[in-house]
């Protein structure tokens, strides 16, 4: 008769075949969760390290008494008293009227710019020749800022600037003189240093670096309008004024919101064009080109007020945020192509 007992090693290894099962499976389980989380975490470190980190940071010291100097040791806790400082300086509020100016001034002006030279490259240039043009009106973009506003600073300069040698060129002109005749009297026009033409002049550095970047944009926007509307405009008899008006700049709305928000937030940041131009003295005379991050720059380094600082950072945060909000509430859903 046959022998019928179990072997104890097989028994064991039947039994032990759901637990092995399991724990592979769970393993699998784990690396599948994991591994996207494994390559994406270099962008999670250098976010935390570099991001998160120093806005927590920021929000901390906006409540505390630092000399930098004097080490982390020296923080003395003040509640709201960094804020309320910043209520009350006059300072403050003159660096954000500053800002608010040269935001306008010089942010209208690059898209009443951008959008028909846009056009006119789209609709009446070669596509060869377009790039090349394209590109020329890049150029001032991708330059560095600080090359840039040194190069303006020596054109604005009073005795041996180009403008002013320019200006008095022209106004010999007979053409010009009518209207240009009191340019000898004025000389030399001191462009950086009249509280009156200290923000047109940096409004006019930063319409020449940005306008480029946004006929770039629109360039792109007027690129994806079908030429079938426009074919079927011109069978209705529309000329090419009513194009424009009814057909190219009603498809380009998202262009539009998208190059209208980077420039609110980009111009109400300013900083590196009225540093330069007015030579790190506090924004020039008067402070008239003292922006709002010009500010929380000599608060902070120069100063070395730390709290007072990120204070005044969480109040331009706090002022840039509202700006963006109500163009996002009126300019928003038709913006992104949505319905009022």
């Amino acid at each position: 008769m046959a022998d019928t007992t179990p072997d104890p090693d097989v028994t064991d290894i039947r039994s032990d075949a759901p637990r092995r099962i399991r724990r592979h499976s769970t393993r699998r389980r784990w690396v599948k969760t994991l591994t996207p989380w494994l390559f994406i975490s270099p962008f999670i470190i250098i976010f935390c390290v570099f991001t998160a980190f120093p806005l927590m940071f920021s929000a901390y010291l906006s409540f505390q008494e630092w000399n930098p100097v004097a080490g982390l040791a020296s923080m003395e806790y003040v509640g709201l008293d960094n804020y309320r400082l910043a209520m009350d300086d006059p300072w403050l509020w003159k660096s954000l009227y500053n800002t608010t100016w040269l935001a306008l001034v010089s942010g209208i002006p690059q898209h009443l710019i951008a959008i028909p030279v846009a056009y006119l490259l789209v609709m009446a240039v070669r596509s060869g020749i377009r790039q090349v043009y394209t590109a020329t009106f890049f150029v001032p973009f991708i330059t560095s800022t600080v090359a840039i506003s040194l190069i303006f600073y020596t054109i604005y300069s009073g005795n041996s600037g180009i403008l002013n040698q320019w200006l008095v060129a022209i106004s010999k002109w007979p053409v010009f003189s009518w209207f240009l005749g009191w340019v000898e009297e004025a000389m030399p026009i001191r462009w950086l240093n009249s509280s009156d033409l200290i923000k047109p002049s940096i409004a006019f550095v930063v319409i020449w670096k940005y306008t480029g970047f946004n006929i770039v944009i629109y360039s792109a926007g007027f690129l994806t309008v079908s030429k079938d509307l426009y074919d079927a405009a011109k069978v209705d008899g529309c000329n090419a004024w009513q194009q424009f008006w009814n057909i190219a700049l009603p498809m380009i709305r998202p262009f539009a919101f998208f190059a209208i928000t980077l420039t609110i937030i980009g111009n109400l940041q300013m900083f590196e064009e009225p540093y330069v131009l007015t030579e790190g003295n506090s924004g020039g005379v008067g402070q008239s080109g003292l922006t709002a991050s010009y500010y929380l720059y000599l608060v902070g380094w120069e100063w070395l007020e730390m709290g007072a600082a990120a204070a005044i950072s969480w109040v331009l945060f706090l002022f840039i945020a509202i700006v963006t909000a109500v163009h996002f509430y009126f300019n928003g859903k038709k913006g992104l192509g949505g319905d009022r």
